[in-house]
């Protein structure tokens, strides 16, 4: 697969966006999503504004490679890349099986589009912006 397939992979939806919190105490490491975004995410498109850039903008940014995508276990159940990862397809509202439309996955329930706000616009403790739809997987 070239670079070029492999990142059209991502389907866009912005959950790897999202801030986390993981519970080192909790033996299975339980990863709770909040509805803060990075700074660099469009909380309109759930898309990087920044995206060629990322990575200097916000060093701790995790690129997804083949190498590395196995060990991300805080990905979503949705993502493609883990999807693919462990065996299981695109799931039918991947923007790859609608002629690259997001529609589908917006309707599924799967986007962060227009759900989630930036890191900017809020210092509220993210323990009280946990949200459990990013865990959602429609297959």
């Amino acid at each position: 697969m070239s670079d070029a397939e492999w990142e059209s992979l991502c389907d866009g939806c912005g959950k790897c966006c999202l801030h986390k919190l993981i519970d080192d105490d909790d033996p299975e490491e339980t990863v709770y999503y909040t509805d803060v975004a990075c700074q660099l995410l469009n909380t309109e498109t759930a898309r990087c504004s920044q995206y060629a850039i990322r990575k200097s903008l916000v060093p701790d940014c995790v690129v997804i490679h083949r190498d590395n995508v196995h060990e991300l276990t805080y990905m979503p159940q949705s993502c493609a890349y883990r999807r693919l990862a462990e065996g299981r397809g695109l799931a039918s509202w991947h923007p790859l099986r609608n002629q690259g439309s997001q529609r589908a996955m917006i309707a599924a329930g799967i986007s962060a589009v227009s759900r989630v706000i930036s890191e900017q616009d809020t210092d509220e403790d993210l323990e009280l912006r946990i949200v459990t739809w990013p865990l959602y997987d429609s297959e």
